[in-house]
């Protein structure tokens, strides 16, 4: 029996289908294609955590390893392909005991620290406030900055803005000109504080909404309101944080957070391995990853309480699966393999996101490099391309396109007591171009999906792409980078404005229409 799927089929009756009429069908709504999907929807997030930076962005530049100026040339120029555009720095964590002035001015005078978040790893410094903005120039991404709110004070704050953004000549600047920067960075983003309900501070919300206030004044004075200052919102599904921080300061931030990680437990202390896992944690990863629907829903709910014309953005800047370290790695590094069922997962929540696209203006999944579900993993000299990396890849095509609204009805995939949809979808159209991009989640069954193209008026499909493997555990490893990468995609009929698609089992694909 197939079971009707609340979420994919609120607009069935706009889009003429019966429930349970049809099956695996897709249906584009070109009449109500009016809203953007932010670019930054598909940021990225970098933390001094594990690998991420040192060895994975950063080797210096007297690596024996190729660099450019310091940063791994592989890393810098994949990095360059996927388009990345916003990163967050320095954390996470990180971000609230996070002295800048100790990653300014010659390499050799800056102070190591040890990182009491993650491991106890001694950092030198090396990788500063320079080497993070210029990283971002390089690959043409915005800054986004978190403050440091935990533990260090208002003015801490005011001198790195000023350090950062400032041309004029005050002390802040004069310093940044002299360790080699004539001219102020454009910083798009400033983090008040991160996870202050936690590692940030143990705050209650109301303790953290007086913060809010007091630090935003001062970020937007001597910011002269050139970023966004982002408040920092709930862990997952606490709605009271996000109420009482709307309530108490939601006009003295531009935009609001919120984190969500998917464990396929759905229990945090129990996640199991990135790859040594059946079927039940298969389904039970897709499954808390498209939580992220009742997460935004809910948040946007309270939001809308004080904010019903949605002019505050909800940035979901850390998200992904979260899943035990690789056997014989430093626990607190978080270094974790990347398989099939990640890329689906991504995909997936890359769906809800544009169809939340009225509210959801950025998402910096965690993390970018050598870090939880990262797109890029390293080992001494060599670098291998992740499953969630090609997925991004593929979904680039919808960075700042018009979204166009999709009804979906699909059969069920079934695991014991846990049954998801098995077809999800999204669609968006820029400069003339339609993308339609579709997923499998099955691992055995090829899927038929009918695509009502409505209005589109599509004359021909351009290319086809797709991304699939042969279990859902299956992963790029040293020996085998290319194990999971995309290919070219066939398998579909364009005939009288309706397309007709066979997805393989374990499937991303992505059609380019005309």
């Amino acid at each position: 029996m197939k079971r009707k799927h609340t979420l994919l089929t609120t607009l069935l009756l706009a889009a003429g289908l019966t429930v349970g009429a049809q099956t695996n069908v897709m249906k584009l709504d070109f009449e109500k294609s009016n809203q953007v999907i932010d670019k930054n929807i598909y940021g990225q997030f970098a933390e001094h955590l594990g690998r991420c930076i040192y060895d994975g962005i950063w080797v210096g530049p007297g690596s024996d390893i190729p660099n450019v100026n310091g940063y791994r040339k592989d890393v810098l120029e994949a990095l360059k392909a996927l388009k990345v555009p916003v990163l967050r720095w320095p954390g996470g964590c990180f971000a609230d005991t996070y002295q800048w002035k100790h990653g300014v001015g010659p390499v050799n005078e800056r102070p190591k620290i040890e990182n009491i978040w993650w491991g106890g790893t001694v950092e030198d410094n090396s990788f500063g406030t320079h080497e993070f903005l210029n990283l971002c120039e390089i690959l043409g991404a915005d800054a986004y900055v978190s403050i440091n709110v935990g533990s260090a004070t208002v003015y801490d704050m005011i001198e790195w803005i000023e350090y950062m953004t400032s041309d004029s000549d005050v002390e802040m600047a004069n310093w940044r000109r002299r360790n080699g920067r004539e001219e102020p960075w454009d910083i798009k983003f400033v983090g008040v504080g991160n996870e202050s309900w936690g590692c940030g501070g143990d705050m209650t919300p109301e303790h953290y909404a007086d913060l809010l206030r007091q630090y935003s004044i001062f970020a937007k004075m001597y910011g002269k309101e050139k970023f966004q200052r982002v408040g920092c919102g709930a862990n997952s599904f606490d709605l009271n944080w996000t109420d009482v921080v709307m309530n108490k300061a939601w006009r003295h931030m531009d935009a609001l957070s919120v984190h969500y990680y998917t464990i396929a437990t759905g229990n945090f202390d129990d996640k199991r391995s990135a790859t040594n896992f059946g079927e039940d944690l298969y389904i039970g990863g897709l499954y808390h990853g498209r939580r992220m629907e009742d997460l935004i829903s809910q948040h946007t709910a309270v939001m809308d309480k004080y904010d019903p014309e949605k002019t505050l953005p909800l940035l979901v800047d850390e998200w992904g699966i979260w899943t035990d370290v690789e056997p014989g790695t430093e626990p607190g590094h978080l270094f974790q393999q990347n398989s099939m069922r990640d890329a689906l997962i991504a995909v997936n929540t890359f769906d809800i996101f544009h169809r939340h696209a009225d509210r959801v203006k950025m998402a910096n999944i965690a993390q970018m490099v050598n870090v939880l579900q990262a797109m890029i993993l390293t080992k001494g000299d060599q670098m291998i391309l992740t499953p969630t990396y090609h997925a991004f890849k593929m979904y680039s095509v919808h960075q700042n396109a018009t979204y166009i609204p999709v009804s979906i009805i699909s059969e069920d995939y079934k695991v014991g007591d846990m049954s998801i949809a098995a077809v999800s979808g999204t669609a968006s159209q820029k400069d003339g171009k339609v993308n339609v991009s579709l997923s499998n989640v099955n691992p055995r069954k090829s899927i038929k999906v009918t695509i009502d193209l409505g209005t589109g008026a599509v004359k021909k499909v351009n290319e086809g792409t797709i991304l699939a493997a042969k279990a859902f555990n299956s992963i790029n490893t040293f020996e085998k980078p290319n194990e999971i990468a995309p290919k070219s995609f066939n398998d579909f009929k364009l005939a009288k404005n309706t397309l007709e698609v066979t997805l393989p089992p374990l499937s991303i694909v992505n059609l380019e229409l005309q």
